[in-house]
């Protein structure tokens, strides 16, 4: 099976036969011990670091279907190197052209990615009030918010919606962590722990959006929720919407409550607070674990992993797209 492979050191990367080198070289230029990958194991890298790589390393990259991610020192996500679109159709370009441009259109899809996310976080927090941390405030709050998705006419109206949503939610946060608190909501940049997992790990989302897209012939330039626009793949800030709550909310109530990341797993400078580097990796690990997740899905009737949820996501999406099957978003039942 592919996977994910993550470079956290600045270092070379060059191709030997079929296989990838990873040199790491330390800030006097001295280089370590190199790091062999073989090619056929990787599905994407993700570069936290500077990377020093030639052309000719990514047309080898592109050819084996390899995306690479970059984030830089603020742990920030910069940018893709994605492989070539084989799959890109001019039929589906057409179809997200036109439901985008259609304002019913557009607008009927949007409330559906609210719609999921919401519904999500909301198992969340249902998931811990039964659990003795009484959020029913922020549940009360968030259902109210719900009524009003449907009578949306106009997505920066449902906009505010999700903002309202997402504000309760994040409220109840305080009283499903343990040790750590995290305070109102800051993104560039992030001022305390939490804040910090939350933006790096929605980034770690986007990206996977981002590569389920790129599997499908779905273009991630053209999004409905969130406006198209210059150098960002737009749709895949809104499947991930959906997936937040599941990938990355999860993640941060069980490493932080589970005092797998500590005080000492962070770094906080001058109004700004990030992951340390080996808070970066025990972070990354336990995400990679909930992508290999598996739930019994109740359509396929079979077991399907977290990662494979977000590609489905995206042929469901498709499909609705060709007037095949309606798009009705991803909702955890469990």
């Amino acid at each position: 099976m592919k996977k994910s492979y993550y470079l956290f050191n600045p270092g070379r990367l060059t191709r030997k036969d079929n296989t990838l080198k990873f040199t790491p070289v330390d800030e006097n230029g001295v280089e370590g011990q190199p790091r062999y990958i073989p090619v056929e194991g990787v599905d994407d890298m993700y570069v936290l670091g500077s990377l020093d790589a030639n052309s000719a390393l990514y047309n080898f990259l592109g050819k084996n279907g390899i995306c690479v991610h970059f984030f830089d020192y603020y742990e920030n996500y910069t940018g893709s190197f994605m492989a070539k679109d084989g799959l890109l159709a001019g039929r589906m370009i057409v179809s997200q052209v036109d439901y985008y441009s259609n304002k019913a259109k557009r607008i009927a899809i949007a409330q559906k990615f609210i719609d999921g996310a919401s519904h999500n976080m909301l198992k969340n927090l249902r998931y811990y009030d039964t659990r003795g941390k009484d959020l029913s405030l922020e549940i009360n709050q968030i259902e109210q918010y719900q009524v009003g998705i449907a009578e949306c006419k106009k997505v920066d109206e449902l906009m505010g919606i999700e903002g309202n949503i997402r504000q309760s939610y994040y409220q109840g946060f305080n009283k499903i962590l343990n040790d750590f608190e995290m305070g109102a909501r800051t993104k560039q940049p992030p001022q305390n722990p939490i804040n910090a997992l939350i933006s790096f790990g929605n980034m770690m989302c986007y990206s996977q959006c981002l590569r389920a897209i790129h599997q499908t012939q779905l273009n991630p330039t053209i999004s409905y929720l969130h406006t198209p626009g210059e150098r960002r793949y737009s749709l895949a800030l809104d499947i991930a919407e959906i997936f937040k709550p599941i990938l990355v909310d999860r993640v941060i109530f069980k490493v932080i409550n589970k005092r797998e990341l500590q005080a000492k797993h962070f770094s906080e400078q001058l109004n700004r607070c990030l992951l340390n580097e080996s808070g970066k990796k025990i972070f990354i690990k336990a995400f990679e674990d909930r992508l290999g997740e598996t739930i019994q899905h109740r359509t396929l009737k079979r077991n399907v992993s977290y990662k494979h949820l977000v590609k489905l996501e995206c042929y469901k999406l498709s499909k609705h797209l060709l007037s095949i099957e309606e798009y009705k978003p991803f909702k955890m039942w469990w």
